[in-house]
């Protein structure tokens, strides 16, 4: 049985730090690229960031370009949001998703993702 598991989201205020976390089971961790959602209320869930299954290529939406970072550990099965410099617009429930897909490129399509964890709040108060 597959779980992606998110952790690290809460209440910050504007201009600070978040570091979300992604811990998988149950599937061939290395081979899926990662990717983090988010979910605003009465809003579509839409793409943030995506790591190929190397860690070798990242891409981001243009609206976090240069504030968020994703890394993953292949050995530890575990991807990583770093977020800085949050606005409020990035409150959301952030979601961590895995794709099988093997391409050098992530994708960024949410109904390319087979996976998903349960989300995670994240509220950044102005």
């Amino acid at each position: 049985q597959v779980q992606l598991v998110e952790s690290g989201g809460g209440l910050v205020q504007a201009g600070g730090s978040l570091r979300l976390s992604c811990a998988a089971s149950g599937l061939s961790f290395s081979s899926y690229a990662m990717g983090w959602f988010r979910q605003a209320p009465g809003k579509e869930r839409e793409f943030v960031v995506a790591i190929s299954w190397s860690g070798g290529n990242a891409y981001y939406a243009d609206s976090v370009k240069g504030r968020f970072t994703i890394s993953r550990d292949n050995a530890k099965k575990t991807v990583s949001l770093q977020m800085n410099s949050l606005k409020p617009e990035d409150t959301a429930v952030y979601y961590c998703a895995a794709d099988s897909w093997f391409g050098s490129s992530p994708r960024k399509a949410v109904d390319e993702y087979d996976y998903w964890g349960q989300g995670t709040q994240v509220t950044v108060s102005s």
